[in-house]
Parts: structure tokens; C-alpha cells; sequence
């Protein structure tokens, strides 16, 4: 049989036809007596490859098909913008190979490829090596871009050495790509061809490939973290106690603090920090830490030639170090079923809540609409002050028409007054409230009722009038939106379900709820709630399974959807659940073509349990 003509393979000679490694037969009978658990004669297989063939077996992963997960990836980070200009420059100089050269992420997610060949562009969308597709080990077994990531070194893989079968008429050759500062593995770096035309020149090309990113990785980030290194180790010398930095890819902490600070305390400090930096706050912080200790955090901030790089945390735990049987509980702020809810962010926000209450300070609350602003007042109250009055006025409500109401809520003996969406108050009433509320902000009477007003966060300028109101409150505490503490759906969603059916016998599968704390939840809450209302619709007992809940379910989006985008989003969503997450049937189901479909997957951020589809 006469071999098909084709581009001078990369790294061998035209004038010498030597064998592609993993051509041979020894390869591939080696791999069917491995799958059927039978020994592989020593020699055959590189060790390398052996491993790696254990770890798949251990992922599970099924040889005789593909199924990969869509993940997305994110096309804007230090490592796409440091490899853009080197795999721009090899892009042309492969322009008539048949190599196909690719970037993925740390988790093995492809983030750009590039090949010059059309018929293996052909095969490597057959086969899902594609952006967006995710290649890691525990999907894909064997292969150049997974076992690269799971060896921390390069790796080749040739023809039958792959772990799943399609994959046999491919070469790849995978470097991973480390932080030259940090040593961070950021990616990797893959160059795929045929099998027949793979040469050991493919692996030296992804190393070279490598190295020349890693350097454009120092030139634009290095200078700013070897800055924030040089303070760091400054602060550390001078310090005794807790000392931490930070920058844009870097973390560093001293002995002490990994000594004092339990993982939480640490997590919020660097949250906090920086947060302050990208405000240009620089006085100290008086936090409290999710261990129950208090801290005094002073910020430095790097300065580098571009800028702000980061900072370094100098921190003072004020009070004693609590026991470990102490540190390991974290006694909720309020027992308040509106208040569920153990992640972090929210358990701050309780926390501050709670202490403003306590000493009877005004207190701003900030947040997006359904994050749950007022279920924190009403929680503080009822835990603090449960037998007390409790008043909620809506924004409407506020204005000069019912100002005797508020009047005399505030000349009331203790008690309780929110006011909700002062900020969509017209000019005028947010001035009538203003001058309502200014007699009594300066009161020093214990007595004196505890306003709470909320607030959305702001966009743009505030209006003077709002600014004078706002002035009413010494102190604002954040709420943090449901994506900052998606663990506590885990809670939300079981208590939710069992007050909308009102007790009814109705659980939530694992699976499920895997979906929905992967979920970004841009309406907050209250978008759960719709959600849940929606499944207790359907159903009325027994357990809810993915295909319960309802098509906004499966979109990850960052942003609330626009009708016409949220129609075309629950289509699409339909018609994969119909087709058993194929997506080439959904796009011939909505006359859509394959290459559409999986951009509004990925805009839309979709992702449904798939099936195996033929690899054609």
C-alpha cells in the first residue's frame, strides 16, 4: 500500500523513513493485556506510560470512548497574555505542518490551539481537543496535556500508548508551563500531529515553546512580584508576629502566621487586604476573624514601576489564642433559619451586623438586590432583641407621606427600623428623610431604636441628597452576593425547598445539588427561591435530579441574562437534556450549525450531563 503524500513530518529527515515511537504492535498488545488486567512484559511499555495508564484506570476513565467535560477557560489571564505573542510567532512558522499547537490551563482546559493541517484540525474537533474541552487525566487518560500536568514535567505520548482508543492516530508532545517567580504550573504546552509524522524534535519545540513563555511571563509580571518578594522578606526581618503578602499571583505568609492563623483567618485577611488596596485604604483594619479572635491588620502597599503591585500584612491578634477545641467551633451569629449560612463572607457579615446592633450603632447595609440584606436585620433583631418592635419600611413607604409613621418609630423606646431601598428614593424624599433622621443620629439614649437603612451598591456618582441621607449612618457593612459564598447553597437550598412545599417529603439528590452550588447565581436568592418554587411545581415528593430543575440551572453565566438571551439559553439547555447531551443533535434540533452551538454553550456558560457521541 502506497502512504498518502503529505507535509515533511516534524523533526525527522525526508531522506530516512524510521518508525514512529508506539507504531510498533508490542504497544498496542501491551495495552489491550493491561486493560484485561494482564502483566505487560517489562521493556515494552516506558515506565512513564505505565503510570500513567494506572492513574486512568484509578480516574475510571473508559477506554473505548471519549467523554469530556466542557469547562469554558478563561481567555484573559498572565498566561494567555504572555503566550499569545509566542504561539502567534510559531503559528506562522507551522502554517504548512500538520502540528497543531496548544495552550491549556493548569487544569487541563484548552485555551487557544492553532494548526495549519485542515484534515487534523477535522480530527481534533472529532475527538474534542478543542477550546474550551478539558484534557486532563482523569477524563482522557493518557495523553501529552494530562500527563504532563499530573507528572510536573514534559511528556510525549505516541499512537497506541494513549489510553483511549481514538486517540491512537495521534503524537502529542505536552511542557508544562510554570510562574518563573513563584514556580507555580500556570498551563502547559502541547504540539499534536499524526503519529506517523511524530519525531523527537516534537517534545525539544514544546520545551522550547516553553521557555520562551516563561520568559515573556518575567518580563511582564516578574518585576511587579519581585517587588512584592523584596517587602515581604523586609516585613519578615523586622516582625515577629503574623506577617503576610500578597500580590497579583503570589501569597506568602511567615512561620508565625501558619502557626496562629487557622486557614479561614487566613483566607479573610488576604480578602480583606485586598480589598483595601484596591480602594487605597492604608489605615489599620480592626477585623474579626472567623476563629472568634480579633485582629489589627496594618497594609503596606507595593509599589512597582506599573503601579500597585500588592501588599504586605503586618497583623496583631488582640486577645488570647483560643484552644483547638475552641478554634474548631464557630458558633453561628444568629440562629435564625433566614440566616443560614456558614461560608465565610456570610458569617462576617453577620458577625459585623451583630456588633453594630449590640452597640446600638446606625448601620448602612450594602448589597445586590436579593443577597439577603434585610434577612440580616431582621436576624440581628430577633436575636438580640426578639421581644422588641420590629419595623420595615419599603423605599415607597419612607417619603413625606408617611413621615409621621417614621417619626414616630423613631421617638418609639428601643426597637428596631429598616429602611429598605433608600437609594431608589426620589431626590426630594431622600432629603425629607435626611432631615427626619438627623435629630436622632446624634442621640447617645440606649433607648434610642437602631435604623438600618439598604442600600444598592452604587453606580457612578451618588446624588448629593443621597449622600446627605447616608451621612445619617456612621458605619456600612457589604453583603456579599450568593457567587461569594455558593458553599452555603448546600444550606440554603434544603431549608428553602422544605418552607415553599411546606414540609412536604422532598430532598435534593447529590447530584442535583452539584448543580446547583455550580451554579453563579446572579439573582442571588431570590433567584434560588424562583428556582426551588419552580421544582416544587413539578414535584411534589421523593427526591429532585438535575432533570428537575429548571434550564437556568445549567447556565453558569456571570450576568443576568437578556430575554431574548434567556429564551435562547433554556432552548438550548432543552434541547441537550432531549438529545442526552449531544451536542451535534441539539444543533441539528435548532437548525443551528455544531460550530454555533458550541460558542453560545461557552457564552452562555451551559454545562449538562453528556453522553458519549461517535468519534467520526
Amino acid at each position: 500500500m502506497s502512504r498518502r503524500p503529505g507535509p515533511k513530518p516534524v523533526g525527522r529527515g525526508t531522506a530516512v523513513e524510521l518508525p514512529a515511537p508506539g507504531s510498533g504492535p508490542g504497544i498496542a498488545q501491551a495495552r489491550t493485556l493491561f486493560l484485561v488486567n494482564e502483566p505487560v512484559v517489562p521493556g515494552v511499555v516506558r515506565e512513564a506510560i505505565l503510570a500513567s495508564w494506572t492513574r486512568s484506570r484509578l480516574w475510571h476513565v473508559r477506554p473505548e470512548h471519549l467523554d469530556l467535560p466542557f469547562e469554558g477557560g478563561d481567555d484573559d489571564t498572565i498566561l494567555t497574555r504572555a503566550a499569545e505573542p509566542v504561539l502567534r510567532q510559531i503559528a506562522d512558522l507551522f502554517a504548512t505542518e500538520p502540528v497543531s499547537v496548544i495552550l491549556c490551563d493548569a487544569d487541563g482546559v484548552v485555551l487557544s490551539r492553532r494548526t495549519g493541517d485542515s484534515a487534523l484540525e477535522q480530527h481534533l474537533n472529532r475527538v474534542w481537543l478543542a477550546p474550551g474541552f478539558s484534557y486532563a487525566e482523569q477524563f482522557v487518560g493518557t495523553n501529552g496535556i494530562g500527563t504532563a500536568l499530573e507528572a510536573r514535567g514534559p511528556a510525549q505520548v505516541f499512537g497506541h500508548e494513549h489510553y483511549v482508543e481514538h486517540l491512537e492516530e495521534l503524537a502529542c508532545a505536552g511542557a508544562p508551563i510554570r510562574h518563573p517567580v513563584t514556580g507555580k504550573v500556570l498551563g502547559v504546552i502541547d504540539l499534536t500531529c499524526w503519529q506517523r509524522d511524530a519525531g523527537p524534535m516534537l517534545v525539544a519545540t514544546a520545551g522550547t515553546l516553553t521557555t520562551s513563555i516563561e520568559h515573556m511571563l518575567l518580563e511582564q509580571s516578574g518585576e511587579r512580584e519581585l517587588a512584592v518578594l523584596n517587602d515581604y522578606l523586609v516585613a519578615r526581618r523586622r516582625n515577629r508576629g503574623p506577617v503576610l503578602a500578597l500580590g497579583d499571583d503570589l501569597v506568602m505568609m511567615n512561620d508565625r502566621a501558619r502557626e496562629l492563623l487557622d486557614p479561614a483567618d487566613q483566607e479573610q485577611l488576604l480578602t480583606e487586604a485586598s480589598e483595601a488596596l484596591a480602594e487605597g485604604r492604608r489605615h489599620p483594619l480592626l477585623l474579626d476573624l472567623p476563629s472568634g479572635r480579633m485582629a489589627r491588620v496594618h497594609i503596606r502597599p507595593t509599589v512597582s514601576k506599573s503601579g500597585i503591585a500588592g501588599g504586605v500584612l503586618d497583623v496583631q491578634l488582640i486577645g488570647s489564642v483560643p484552644s483547638p477545641q475552641d478554634r474548631s467551633f464557630v458558633a453561628p451569629p444568629a440562629p435564625l433559619s433566614t440566616a443560614v449560612g456558614s461560608g465565610a463572607p456570610w458569617t462576617k457579615c453577620c458577625r459585623a451586623v451583630d456588633r453594630h446592633l449590640l452597640a446600638r450603632e446606625w448601620l448602612v447595609l450594602e448589597g445586590e438586590p436579593g443577597s439577603g440584606r434585610e434577612t440580616l436585620a431582621r436576624a440581628a433583631h430577633q436575636l438580640r432583641t426578639p421581644a422588641a418592635r420590629l419595623r420595615v419600611l419599603a423605599a415607597e413607604d419612607a417619603g413625606p407621606d408617611r413621615a409621621a409613621e417614621v417619626a414616630e418609630e423613631l421617638a418609639a423606646t428601643g426597637g428596631s427600623l429598616v429602611l429598605t431601598d433608600v437609594d431608589r428614593l426620589p431626590a426630594p424624599q431622600m432629603a425629607a428623610l435626611a432631615e427626619l433622621l438627623e435629630p436622632y443620629r446624634e442621640s447617645t439614649d440606649v433607648e434610642r431604636p437602631w435604623v438600618v437603612a439598604t442600600v444598592r451598591p452604587p453606580a457612578g456618582e451618588p446624588p448629593q441628597e443621597l449622600g446627605d441621607l447616608l451621612a445619617c449612618f456612621p458605619s456600612t457593612v457589604v453583603v456579599p452576593p450568593l457567587r461569594h459564598h455558593v458553599e452555603d447553597v448546600a444550606e440554603l437550598a434544603p431549608h428553602l425547598l422544605a418552607r415553599i412545599s411546606h414540609g412536604a417529603a422532598l430532598t435534593i439528590s447529590p447530584d442535583a445539588m452539584r448543580v446547583l452550588t455550580h451554579n453563579r447565581w446572579p439573582g442571588n436568592v431570590d433567584q434560588l427561591v424562583a428556582v426551588l418554587r419552580k421544582v416544587v411545581g413539578l414535584r411534589r415528593t421523593g427526591a429532585v435530579e438535575p432533570r428537575d430543575l429548571p434550564p437556568e440551572c445549567w447556565s453558569a453565566t456571570r450576568r443576568m441574562l437578556a430575554p431574548l438571551e434567556s429564551l435562547e439559553c433554556d432552548a438550548i439547555v432543552e434541547a441537550l437534556l432531549d438529545s442526552g447531551g449531544s451536542k451535534v443533535e441539539a444543533a441539528r434540533r435548532l437548525s443551528m450549525s455544531r460550530a454555533t452551538i458550541y460558542r453560545k454553550i461557552h457564552d452562555y456558560g451551559i454545562s449538562v450531563p453528556t453522553v458519549a457521541e461517535p468519534v467520526r
